[in-house]
């Protein structure tokens, strides 16, 4: 069984991650794999130099994720252009992570993607696990996460699709609104439900 497992940002999909690798489950993390990526060695880097410039790197010609964001979020092409450096590679090294744990005999591998559902390739996964928090309480946790700014913290809000818009693709929706005991129940029962 394949389970896409997403979510907003500040919505705690980070967490249900942790807690489905404590239930033994093998986690594909679509944003570690983008970290790597965009290492100075790889062709991600050089492309992201190609198009956006020096202006978006550190010193030590690491990606400076803040410089790149401020550039992307409010602009609906540019970010375009980093989703069409990105996902093809993410995917690509996605398949050989997952070939690897097939290989290692596991039979329920868990996709860690924030973008499933904008992407549109639900149809790829056996089920689709959203992690669901209202409104004000993500605002809240990214605000605090973040240190940001109200107005900064709607921005990036704003350039996700709304949590409530994912709850009609997701074939189950672990409520994260509460404790960590409650998200955890919540899991757990999920598994049991699809036989895990």
């Amino acid at each position: 069984m394949i389970i896409g497992l997403t979510g907003g940002i500040a919505s705690g999909k980070s967490l249900v991650a942790n807690l489905l690798k404590q239930e033994g489950l093998p986690v594909i993390d679509a944003d570690q794999i983008a970290k790597e990526i965009v290492e100075p060695h790889e062709e991600a880097h050089r492309d992201i130099l190609f198009h956006f410039g020096r202006e978006v790197f550190h010193e030590d010609g690491t990606l400076h994720r803040k410089a790149l964001g401020k550039v992307i979020f409010n602009d609906p092409k540019q970010r375009e252009t980093l989703n069409n450096i990105m996902h093809p590679r993410i995917r690509e090294r996605s398949k050989l992570k997952q070939q690897q744990y097939e290989n290692e005999g596991y039979t329920t591998i868990v996709y860690d993607i924030p973008l499933l559902i904008e992407g549109g390739k639900m149809d790829q996964y056996d089920q689709v696990l959203l992690v669901y928090v209202d409104e004000d309480v993500q605002l809240q946790r990214l605000m605090e996460r973040d240190q940001s700014t109200e107005e900064e913290a709607k921005s990036r809000i704003n350039s996700q699709m709304p949590l409530r818009e994912k709850r009609q693709y997701a074939d189950e929706i672990i409520n994260n609104n509460g404790s960590i005991e409650e998200t955890t129940r919540q899991v757990r029962k999920t598994l049991k439900k699809w036989g895990i």
